[in-house]
């Protein structure tokens, strides 16, 4: 089986955009009508933000293109991309203290990596947290895709975070989604769209540890296949001023500030993500 899912996963990323999407839209639709519990997940979770049932279903076939997009962007030929706001990245690396990118599950949040290390990243690389898989053939498949020239990752484990530190210490970018609920003991309770979520204090550690630039960024996930629009925000777009020392406040800033980006383009919000789950312990 591993062995199929292998091959299958090569073949997709040899495939146009415009085919990935439409068998992704088609994968969407196919997972909300088999689980009960999706569906009902994704529509509370949208009329818990003020959103109508359209927005919800819209969301349908984009969270589809979300896994269907996947082998093209770690095996296959890179995709096109244009930039809006991409002056503040240039601003922000002019400064040489480091720039911490936040991005919620919104649109292709691993096309923004690859498109800052492209354009950026022989100036100052940049290293992106993630969580290693649990299955041995998923680990097959991402090792080595995510990095790449100027791309660097770096686990969930405390060797990361320190990898982390470090990166942005050097004045590189570092590139995390705040908006994922943490194990126990490594977040605070704080509001998402009215309701109190589970949230990570990793990022305003971050921040204050290494003297950090905060920046807000997000892949929008262009129709019909014709590539990605990379928008960078800076996080005082939010009105919230600089980031807080207190980590109440700064983890209910960073959540205003994704909430700000989601308004942008909720139809391609990963509304059946678990946001408001009980976090747990952490693995070992």
């Amino acid at each position: 089986m591993a062995v199929l899912i292998r091959f299958l996963f090569r073949f997709a990323s040899l495939l146009p955009l415009p085919v990935l999407h439409t068998l992704g839209w088609v994968l969407g639709w196919l997972s909300f009508g088999l689980s009960t519990r999706y569906r009902r997940r994704l529509f509370a979770h949208a009329r818990q933000a003020g959103f109508s049932r359209g927005v919800a279903l819209a969301s349908v076939g984009e969270s589809g293109k979300l896994v269907a997009e996947l082998p093209r962007l770690w095996s296959g030929r890179s995709v096109r991309v244009v930039w809006e706001g991409a002056e503040h990245v240039e601003a922000a690396l002019e400064k040489r203290s480091g720039v911490l990118f936040l991005t919620p599950h919104l649109g292709c949040f691993e096309v923004a990596a690859q498109a800052y290390a492209d354009r950026f990243g022989e100036r100052q690389p940049t290293t992106v947290l993630f969580r290693p898989a649990r299955k041995a053939w998923q680990r097959d498949i991402m090792a080595g895709a995510r990095e790449r020239p100027g791309l660097f990752t770096a686990p969930t484990t405390v060797a990361g975070v320190k990898q982390l530190i470090k990166a942005l210490r050097a004045g590189q970018a570092v590139g995390l989604l705040p908006d994922q609920v943490p194990p126990a003991g490594q977040g605070i309770w704080a509001p998402f769209f009215g309701r109190e979520a589970y949230t990570m204090t990793l990022p305003a550690r971050l921040v204050h540890a290494a003297s950090a630039q905060l920046l807000l960024v997000w892949g929008e996930r262009l129709r019909w296949g014709r590539g990605y629009c990379i928008h960078v925000r800076p996080f005082e777009f939010v009105g919230a001023g600089p980031l807080s020392d207190d980590a109440t406040v700064a983890a209910t800033q960073i959540n205003q500030a994704m909430e700000m980006l989601v308004r942008e383009c909720p139809e391609q919000y990963l509304w059946s993500y678990d946001r408001y789950k009980q976090p747990v312990a952490a693995s070992r």
